[in-house]
């Protein structure tokens, strides 16, 4: 074995201790009143060693890269990213004894930032977010390192059949439950990477378990799933909600894999996040809030319809990495978001008392 292979050999071999060290993440019942008949669920991933979902994205990029053989004992690490991966990348990165470089936007929580550099990394700011990739390629060339690219191997960098995967863990953990086997579950899209496994997991497995993607307000995706996204369009600003929603949709994103997808407002994300906050006694992030925000529309469905069943959603991050933002009122005003309109139109909404039409979500596909 040449020494080169045997330093991808122990490097696999420190990142599969590093996950056999690591407990799977909580699945916590949430409980509304409102929607007696329909159990949700979060899947707890803000307890991962970085603090978010993207922990299980990072290992499976970085297994994926050494057996592929595209990352060498010298090589500089870099990733495109909205924060939570450039973090979670840090820190296997660190593990292996490996440069890392996050490429992100110039309006990435300061909070995300520090906790990169906390786990050893370096930050590249860039104006726009269409402009990441770009960024990432030229630095990959200047440094001779590998550009990860989540955006387009994160479907296939998870193995979707078994090992633990977030698809495998809900169902594994769900199987004592009134209603083990979820009608639904929800996700929101950043790559597309999470969705892709629990829709083909789903399908593996022969459950009759649906996804629904929850898109931010600016966010390519949603277009995209309906067919009415062109290449000739102007590239999006970036979405407000941290961590989801993308200028263009990435090659991670398989439609074919999703059920339905809603094209939720920020400020009705951000009330979603605000009240699963509340119930928690803890902040979580806004994607948490927006993946929400698709719970609370098909529990209303079903409660309406007569309907019972299990509805399963992901805590993707703490919102303690949000605290100049979706925690602070000085950002609601400096983003014209009326977040107590918005609050009282959620509670109203859960109480039955609001229509669907009034909170102005578009969808698309079956919700039935």
């Amino acid at each position: 074995m040449t020494q080169e292979r045997m330093w991808v050999a122990s490097a696999i071999r420190r990142i599969e201790a590093d996950f056999n060290r690591s407990a799977d993440t909580h699945l916590i019942p949430v409980n509304i009143p409102e929607f007696e008949g329909v159990d949700i669920y979060l899947k707890d991933e803000s307890s991962h060693p970085t603090g978010s979902l993207k922990h299980r994205l990072a290992r499976s990029l970085f297994l994926y890269s050494l057996a592929n053989g595209w990352l060498h004992s010298g090589s500089t690490v870099i990733e495109a990213s909205s924060g939570s991966t450039a973090v979670s990348e840090a820190y296997f990165a660190r593990l292996l004894g490996l440069p890392f470089i996050a490429v992100i936007p110039a309006n990435t929580s300061p909070e995300k930032i520090a906790a990169i550099e906390f786990q050893g990394g370096r930050c590249h700011l860039v104006k726009k977010a269409c402009d990441l990739h770009s960024a990432s390629l030229r630095l990959a060339q200047d440094t001779g390192g590998h550009f990860m690219d989540q955006f387009t191997y994160a479907e296939r960098a998870t193995d979707w059949r078994a090992n633990n995967n977030i698809a495998q863990s809900i169902f594994t953990q769900m199987a004592q439950e009134p209603e083990p086997v979820p009608a639904w579950i929800v996700c929101s899209p950043g790559t597309g990477g999470t969705a892709a496994t629990l829709g083909r997991y789903a399908r593996y497995r022969g459950h009759d378990t649906r996804i629904l993607c929850a898109d931010p307000e600016v966010s390519a995706f949603f277009d995209a799933y309906r067919g009415m996204w062109s290449a000739d369009a102007a590239p999006l600003q970036g979405s407000r909600i941290e961590g989801i929603g993308r200028p263009s949709p990435e090659a991670s994103f398989i439609p074919h894999c999703i059920d339905a997808m809603v094209k939720v407002p920020d400020g009705f994300s951000l009330a979603c996040m605000r009240y699963v906050a509340a119930k928690l006694g803890r902040r979580v992030g806004g994607s948490t809030g927006t993946s929400f925000a698709g719970v609370v529309t098909l529990a209303r469905r079903m409660k309406e319809e007569g309907r019972r069943g299990s509805i399963v959603t992901i805590l993707c991050d703490s919102g303690e990495r949000y605290g100049h933002s979706y925690y602070n009122e000085d950002w609601y005003r400096q983003n014209a978001i009326d977040i107590a309109s918005w609050d009282e139109k959620l509670s109203r909404f859960i109480a039955g008392k609001l229509p669907f039409d009034d909170l102005g979500i578009a969808h698309h596909g079956a919700m039935q």
